[in-house]
């Protein structure tokens, strides 16, 4: 029997209408931590808005369903970024290969750094603010969504469970480097560093340069501060028995 995706076709028909389900045009490859903040943020100011990444994922109940039904193997892409115009940062660089053939006219960015610079600011930022989360904090929906959907998508099925293995973490990176390489045909394909600034990224996207400098978010000490976050609220459960105990004292 025929099956109908029902909410392929609504989505089929508000685009006919000119409704504001949109199709990724920019979808960027390049692993967390290679600088997509800045590129998110750049995208946006040369119309790519709005730019998809990990800060959507947390910020959206949402977003925390479409990305469970990713890790659980049922993704629907359209849901997942509708409304947006370009992707960046984990978890969607991981399927870089499916969004490329979901949306065929997008273009490709790959942002890459030294292997090693790289594993020193993931190990010191996001990796090391994920060991941190206190394991009754994931009992809490939907952080607990959240927390096994991403654990499950980039921890385990990126770093198979051993990020805090340099050799392996790098290993991978490189890997993934030369994979997007290899799979994505040269003239869609961007190889780039932020640090190049606007010029090889709006002569790749076909646009006008902006008359302001390149975005830079070196987001090292905003993630310094929320690991200090993450630290204060391990000692919550230690905090409220201490409150406890002096109450049934006294």
């Amino acid at each position: 029997m025929l099956q109908i995706d029902l909410s392929t076709v609504f989505r089929l028909i508000i685009w006919l209408l000119g409704g504001r389900t949109m199709a990724v045009k920019v979808i960027c490859a390049g692993f967390g931590r290679t600088g997509t903040l800045s590129l998110k943020v750049a995208l946006e100011k040369l119309g790519f808005s709005k730019c998809h990444h990990m800060q959507e994922v947390l910020q959206s109940p949402s977003q925390i369903q479409h990305w469970s039904n990713v890790a659980n193997g049922t993704p629907d892409w359209d849901a997942v970024f509708e409304g947006f115009a370009a992707t960046a940062d984990f978890p969607s660089c991981s399927f870089y290969l499916e969004l490329a053939e979901h949306f065929p006219d997008a273009k490709v960015i790959l942002t890459h750094r030294d292997a090693d610079a790289w594993y020193k600011s993931v190990s010191e930022t996001i990796y090391k603010m994920w060991r941190l989360i206190p394991g009754w904090l994931t009992v809490i929906p939907p952080l607990g969504k959240a927390y096994r959907a991403i654990d499950k998508l980039v921890w385990q099925g990126v770093f198979d469970g051993r990020c805090d293995d340099p050799e392996h973490a790098k290993a991978v990176f490189l890997a993934h480097n030369q994979a997007v390489v290899d799979n994505i045909a040269p003239q869609r394909l961007l190889v780039y560093q932020v640090q190049e600034g606007w010029g090889p990224l709006c002569e790749f996207l076909n646009v006008a340069m902006p008359d302001e400098p390149f975005p830079n978010l070196n987001d090292a000490a905003e993630m310094q501060k929320r690991i200090i976050g993450v630290r204060a609220v391990r000692l919550l459960p230690y905090l409220l028995l201490i409150v406890l105990i002096l109450v049934l004292i006294f």
